[in-house]
């Protein structure tokens, strides 16, 4: 990994926690110039320091995926700054966990604002940077809920199967420009994704999903991940057996809709 990413620029968000916290560290590790960002700047400030312990090299940049206001500014301070942009890998985002006759359309909204304009913004502003230096490789983040409707999860699955639809056309578009391009399909992370998740008044749901805790490790998704782009795969999956219900759904969806119509509502 080492000889593969050192002195690469790789800018990640969701960086103060979770996968995208795993990301900064292994990629500092590495000793690619991390520039890392969310809308948490303590959560920042203990990640950078974290890694400046084991000599990482870690900038930040924190802002808001709600709020892309100044995206393209910072893109260019970002570019202007380090010379180039090697990697955006598009981490950060937030779920849901509220029946669909429940989420009020303002709801609806919020999760697509952050979760897939966020997205998009800073990577039509990244873009135009990595075409110029020759090209690069941009990540981003959906689920497995990104390939099938859930329970609960009305809102945060159309924001993540959106992603699939603007990402493929980003790498059919620009792939003689040289931009490579992935979309990272987790499944059961230990995260606090869930704890953060939004119910229909808005509020965070504050508790841990039972299947999120048996599910990989922050540390080994990061590993799953970088191992995806090394080989530079157009999706990348990220988890454990629950991975099969992709499988289930395309080839047996009968068999995948009796399961997941057995859910009960949390």
């Amino acid at each position: 990994m080492k000889d593969i990413f050192t002195g690469k620029v790789v800018w990640i968000t969701g960086a103060s926690s979770g996968i995208g916290e795993a990301l900064v560290k292994a990629f500092a590790a590495a000793g690619s110039r991390v520039i890392a960002s969310s809308n948490n700047p303590s959560g920042l400030e203990r990640v950078a320091g974290e890694c400046a312990a084991m000599k990482g090299s870690v900038a930040l940049v924190p802002f808001d995926l709600e709020d892309t206001t100044g995206i393209e500014e910072k893109a260019r301070e970002v570019a202007e700054r380090e010379g180039r942009i090697d990697m955006l890998l598009n981490i950060g985002g937030i779920s849901q966990r509220a029946l669909l006759k429940d989420t009020p359309l303002w709801l609806d909204r919020k999760i697509m604002e952050i979760n897939y304009f966020g997205t998009i913004a800073l990577t039509k502003a990244v873009l135009p940077h990595m075409i110029s230096g020759g090209g690069g490789h941009i990540a981003a983040t959906s689920s497995i809920s990104g390939r099938f409707g859930f329970p609960m999860r009305s809102a945060y699955s159309a924001s993540k199967q959106a992603l699939h639809g603007f990402f493929e056309t980003l790498l059919i578009e620009h792939r003689n420009d040289n931009i490579r391009v992935s979309v990272l399909i987790p499944g059961r992370v230990q995260t606090a994704i869930s704890l953060h998740a939004l119910t229909s008044d808005g509020k965070e749901h504050g508790k841990m999903d039972d299947g999120q805790k048996g599910g990989v490790t922050t540390e080994k998704a990061a590993e799953q991940i970088i191992r995806g782009l090394q080989r530079n795969k157009r999706e990348i999956l990220v988890g454990s057996t629950e991975l099969l219900m992709l499988k289930i759904r395309k080839y047996l969806p009968s068999l995948f809709f009796r399961i997941a119509g057995r859910i009960k509502p949390m």
